[in-house]
């Protein structure tokens, strides 16, 4: 059983459709183990704790300093003896400590198609401002492996979203995840749970099973 820890900052709906799929079925040999967030209003916390999940708020604003925040973060994943952990809106800087700590067992959600709109400063509804300004006809949600860089980690799975043309970044974000991001997530991590996904020359083989 592959147990799971989710980082989350704000709404939690990627993380409802995490929660879904395993209800649902199509996560299978999975369970979600702990949701931390570091923001103590984010309603992902809520969601975590009407589905029976231990649910966190470790903020750095409680912390002297970063340092201190970034060791109890990783203090506390390491009590629950995890396998995966998967970035659901994430907004904190993971620290290098434990990027090095879970190499290859992180993952993230990112509502472009890299290498696209991707990196500093392209997060959140920004990002599709950016496409809407830039006028792209196709945007789409990568799901990828964390590595010390952003959004520059092994690539497990893509799903394009056409762009319209009476849209708003926020039309645009709820259909990238309806029709991308929910979908490619799970996906992700039911292939992880099952044994379907390596690693090899820093790029992600799918193996059959």
């Amino acid at each position: 059983m592959l147990r799971i820890g989710v980082l989350v900052s704000g709404g939690g709906t990627n993380l409802q459709a995490v929660i879904d799929a395993i209800k649902s079925g199509k996560i299978t040999n999975a369970s979600i183990e702990v949701v931390i967030s570091n923001n103590p209003n984010a309603y992902a916390l809520t969601r975590a704790k009407e589905n029976n999940i231990d649910s966190i708020c470790i903020s750095p604003k409680t912390f002297e300093t970063r340092d201190e925040f970034n060791e109890a973060l990783l203090s506390k994943l390491k009590e629950y003896s995890l396998d995966l952990i998967v970035l659901a809106g994430c907004m904190v800087v993971l620290p290098q400590m434990l990027i090095q700590e879970y190499r290859n067992r992180i993952i993230n959600i990112h509502p472009s198609l890299i290498p696209s709109f991707c990196g500093t400063g392209y997060y959140g509804l920004k990002v599709h401002e950016r496409v809407l300004e830039r006028g792209v006809k196709v945007t789409g949600a990568t799901c990828h492996f964390v590595d010390e860089g952003t959004d520059t980690g092994p690539i497990i799975a893509q799903k394009a979203v056409e762009v319209l043309d009476d849209d708003t970044p926020e039309i645009l974000q709820r259909r990238v995840m309806e029709q991308a991001e929910w979908i490619i997530m799970p996906q992700a991590i039911d292939d992880i749970a099952n044994g379907r996904i390596s690693i090899v020359d820093g790029k992600v083989k799918h193996i059959k099973k």
